[in-house]
């Protein structure tokens, strides 16, 4: 037998390696998953949370609903907001009660004070039609005044001549030290 030599047709083009197989449905998978979220991971991102936030409300909203079917606690939370408002209502009765009180003494007193005055008046124009003195009868009123109204405190005079000096007259110019007061000049003032 002869020797044949089996040629390859494809010798003369570059042969290209394969790399070894590998499970190519993950490697597909995570490369579309990274380009899909390379290009909507913002998108992606508000939509999963605008869908927590809805759970989370329709869950509180299922909650609330189911809570009225329990009746005894209800006709219990009426009962209590009942007696509260009659408990301020009771308050609101006894402040206002007493602030009548409170108004009746002052109108009582005021009525008082009212018909000393107008004595006194009727007292000082009887005297003043008999001729005797005003303030003689100003002073017994005020005296009496006094004595009527205990719950005024009428300030003690001071004497005023007192508090200054004798010789002390600030429109003569003496004794007040080193400076004197003189009037200025009389006649049109000299200004443009």
């Amino acid at each position: 037998m002869d020797d044949v030599e089996i040629t390859d047709v494809d010798e003369g083009r570059p042969q290209v390696e394969k790399p070894p197989l590998k499970n190519q449905d993950l490697g597909s998978l995570s490369l579309f998953v990274g380009d899909l979220l390379s290009q909507y991971g913002w998108h992606l991102l508000v939509v999963t949370v605008l869908v927590y936030v809805l759970i989370q409300y329709l869950s509180k909203r299922r909650s609330s609903q189911s809570r009225p079917t329990s009746p005894p606690q209800t006709q219990q939370d009426a009962a209590l907001v009942a007696r509260r408002q009659e408990a301020m209502e009771a308050a609101r009765r006894k402040m206002q009660a007493e602030l009548d009180a409170k108004a009746a003494v002052f109108r009582e007193k005021q009525k008082q004070q009212e018909e000393e005055k107008r004595r006194q008046k009727i007292e000082v124009w009887e005297s003043m039609q008999q001729g005797k003195s005003y303030k003689g009868t100003a002073k017994l009123s005020q005296t009496t005044e006094e004595a009527s109204s205990s719950t005024t405190v009428m300030k003690p005079k001071t004497d005023k001549k007192s508090l200054r000096s004798a010789d002390y007259n600030p429109l003569s110019g003496e004794g007040g030290g080193s400076c004197s007061w003189r009037p200025g000049r009389r006649g049109p003032s000299s200004g443009g």
